[in-house]
């Protein structure tokens, strides 16, 4: 074990990054005292469900702790409810909303991301909605049993699988967003069309290229008001435009930001024992270089690294990133990392939506989407995205014509 120092190991961030650090901590033999810090109650879990089975009451969150309660009583891992308001490097304290003050001997930021701000007029209205915590999802859950129409504003992972809920939750959803397809930044014009036909199909109404530009009722929502003109009567709303990186705790403490904490390849910032991972890390990738991912398996595995790290691993974080969706009956699966590539290649049969996309730079794999086939690369060695995944590790650069060709193995390009 490593020996224990007076000073703990704080982590400010009690969701999954913060959670794993401390897991893997006391994996590695870590003995010293850890000190995580939260304001949101219970223990940290994983928040897919929020958007899909646990907000149509489907499943408990019981599956997605990280630990159960009773681990960090047993592993003396201190939890505290508060809100971390003040970070001093100099004198390596942070300092509480409660006004209580704690030393550190090494730092994790693990503060993930928060809502970006809702401008739209009349959001303060009963029955308009964020989503990002419990509190949210029950709030969502109860007002969507009270209603029969609701709209989702933006039409990212969240919007998408918000929506598809709400459907099956019997409600009318009208979903507005201002591209042309749903995902289309993330995953393209080509996937992003199929998944606007599966939508339509389950009777969400979308309206592309338009924006709300007002919420209006009588204290309670009653309806959306568009840029283009339109009125949506509603009496649900849900506000999807995506999340920031929480570093306002960061000012004036000299640890560099730019789209996140910035971190090297072993969670370190620019400050001597601080780390920073999950959400808010901004951390450099061996393969991809510099990049910021707001996934659950990024939190999980980014997290687990961040406390190896502070034990004292050498080791880089060099997880090939994963992510998945639910969307009603329908999986999508998504191996590596890219945000601009300049072909996209499909293989498999659009018309029964069941393909892999493959997105090459220069003629290089950088990433790959499954639609209802491939299997989950993490779980499913011998399944498509596993063989796509490591075709990315190698820097593969295939032809297209063999990446369409389904009799093609992937394995053997």
């Amino acid at each position: 074990m490593t020996g224990a120092s007076s000073a703990p190991i704080v982590i400010v961030g009690s969701g999954m990054a913060g959670g794993n650090a401390a897991k893997a901590l006391r994996a590695d033999g870590h003995a010293g005292r850890i000190v995580l810090i939260g304001d949101e109650p219970g223990v940290p879990f994983g928040r897919p469900p929020l958007s899909k089975t646990y907000l149509r009451g489907e499943e408990s969150l019981a599956g997605w702790l990280v630990e159960p309660a009773e681990w960090y009583e047993s592993n003396e891992v201190e939890l505290v409810r508060d809100r971390a308001r003040a970070l001093d490097t100099r004198s390596r304290t942070v300092e509480l909303a409660t006004g209580r003050s704690i030393g550190y001997g090494k730092l994790l930021i693990a503060t993930g991301g928060r809502n970006r701000a809702v401008a739209i007029p009349g959001h303060e209205l009963r029955g308009v909605h964020q989503l990002r915590t419990v509190a949210d999802c029950d709030a969502i859950r109860a007002d969507a049993l009270g209603a029969t129409s609701a709209v989702v504003v933006g039409m990212g992972f969240i919007g998408c699988e918000v929506a598809a809920s709400l459907r099956q939750m019997g409600l009318r959803v009208t979903a507005v967003f201002p591209g042309d397809v749903p995902l289309r930044s993330v995953l393209g014009a080509e996937i992003g069309e199929l998944i606007a036909g599966i939508h339509r199909e389950e009777g969400v109404n979308l309206i592309a290229h338009d924006e709300v530009v007002r919420f209006e009722g009588n204290g309670k929502l009653e309806r959306a008001v568009t840029k283009g003109g339109r009125e949506i009567e509603c009496q649900l709303a849900i506000v999807a435009v995506g999340i920031e990186p929480s570093v306002e705790l960061l000012e004036d403490t000299g640890i560099a930001v730019d789209n996140g904490v910035l971190v090297d390849a072993r969670c370190r910032t620019n400050v001597p024992d601080v780390f920073a991972a999950g959400d808010v890390a901004n951390h450099e990738h061996p393969l991809f270089g510099r990049i910021r991912v707001e996934h659950y398996n990024n939190a999980e595995k980014h997290g687990a690294a961040a406390g190896r790290a502070m034990a004292g691993s050498p080791d880089a974080y060099d997880y090939l990133h994963t992510f998945w969706s639910d969307q009603y009956a329908h999986k999508l699966e998504y191996v590596g990392h890219v945000r601009q590539w300049d072909q996209f290649v499909i293989r498999g049969s659009v018309e029964s939506r069941q393909v892999i996309g493959f997105y090459l730079v220069g003629g290089e794999i950088r990433a790959a989407v499954g639609l209802d086939r491939g299997g989950d690369p993490e779980l499913d060695a011998d399944g498509e995205m596993a063989k796509a995944g490591r075709l990315i590790v190698r820097g593969a650069r295939p032809e297209a014509r063999l990446l369409a060709d389904e009799g093609a193995d992937l394995a053997d390009l």
